[in-house]
């Protein structure tokens, strides 16, 4: 019998050695099960012929033309990936709807005499609960947000928070983003499918009676969208607010962008994107303080006439309370450990008390600093 997916959480309990997905390399790279190997029985280019003769000729001719690149990819299989595993192997097999490449490529494992089953319903299934779980299910846990003015290394103390044992959602990290107009990261973005799927996965994960940090962000990071029970709940939660000079801002913003800003190209395709903010003197300041390699005069220029009054509009739309301002005076490398322990003190405080998360407008307490 096919194995049915009633929940995400059936995925950590199910038995298999590895789970198998023999759709081509465009549908897997486009978003799979987490942890799935893809063994692709037609390829892209194979896929879309036997999709061809399916509609332009017969469905007779695409099932034999289509059994017989099956049958050649799956002797590829055999012989390159599989051709080291025992005869206790138990894979799990899925395709785009549980159909017949999943099928066909299941009939040839178990006549080897593996113990092979297939996923009822293939990948939309997964997708299914993933919609289910971001778009239909309310968030289901506490949340706190990180918040604080450009440079104030958040997703850094996110990396710092996470190690001291705090519950973290990196969406950042998740997005392959840094969630700005210069944020771009090597290797590009993943799909939102993909991005919905890692996301799902680290919620799965948390534990719903404790509170998770999430830094605070736009309802997009980069291009990938934020799922919007999610956002809703980012806006309703506390903050806790990292507050810092700007001229410390400005020696962190140097260092982690370093890359972008000495990418002309990159960083020149950042700025003509703030044209319709800025005018071509402010723009063609900023082009000549990076080509003099002023790092850190450009991007305190740049947050002084740009970022910081962008926060502040943003931060006004929030309903959520700053439960706390931690100061930070500075925010090198060497600092930041210190300083998350001492936001992982506020988080405590905050999480001991998360039944006020939400509190009536009346009933805010004024922020405290630190």
């Amino acid at each position: 019998m096919p194995v049915t997916l009633t929940s995400l959480a059936d995925l950590d309990a199910l038995e298999f050695d590895e789970v198998i997905d023999v759709r081509s390399p465009s549908e897997f790279a486009e978003d799979h099960v987490p942890g799935a190997m893809n063994l692709p029985v037609l390829d892209d280019a194979e896929r879309a012929r036997v999709g061809t003769i399916y509609v332009q000729e017969s469905r007779f001719l695409a099932r034999r033309v289509g059994a017989a690149l099956v049958a050649r990819n799956a002797a590829r299989h055999l012989e390159g990936y599989l051709a080291d595993k025992g005869a206790q192997y138990r894979p799990l097999v899925y395709c785009w709807r549980g159909g017949q490449r999943s099928g066909s490529f299941a009939t040839i494992l178990g006549q080897i005499g593996w113990q092979v089953e297939t996923l009822a319903s293939g990948y939309r299934s997964y997708r299914h609960l993933v919609q289910k779980a971001l778009y239909q299910a309310p968030w289901p846990m506490p949340l706190l947000v990180l918040d604080g003015n450009t440079g104030t290394a958040k997703t850094a103390l996110l990396g710092h928070l996470a190690v001291l044992g705090v519950q973290v959602i990196d969406l950042e990290g998740l997005a392959n983003h840094r969630g700005s107009l210069f944020g771009a990261r090597p290797g590009g973005q993943p799909s939102q499918k993909a991005f919905e799927s890692a996301l799902a996965g680290v919620m799965g994960r948390l534990d719903a009676g404790r509170v998770a940090v999430v830094e605070a962000e736009s309802s997009k990071v980069g291009d990938r969208v934020i799922p919007p029970g999610l956002w809703a709940a980012m806006g309703a939660a506390p903050r806790i607010e990292i507050v810092a000079p700007l001229a410390v801002r400005a020696a962190y913003l140097a260092r982690a962008y370093a890359d972008m800003i000495a990418d002309e190209a990159g960083f020149s395709a950042g700025l003509q994107a703030l044209g319709p903010y800025h005018s071509r003197e402010v723009i063609s300041d900023w082009q000549t303080l990076r080509r003099d390699g002023a790092y850190e005069a450009l991007a305190a220029d740049l947050m002084a006439r740009h970022y910081d009054a962008r926060y502040a509009k943003s931060r006004a739309r929030h309903t959520g309370a700053v439960a706390a301002r931690v100061q930070a005076g500075d925010l090198s490398e060497a600092a930041l450990p210190a300083l998350a322990r001492r936001l992982a003190d506020e988080i405590g405080r905050v999480e001991r008390a998360r039944g006020l998360s939400a509190p009536a407008c009346g009933a805010r307490k004024p922020p405290e600093d630190i």
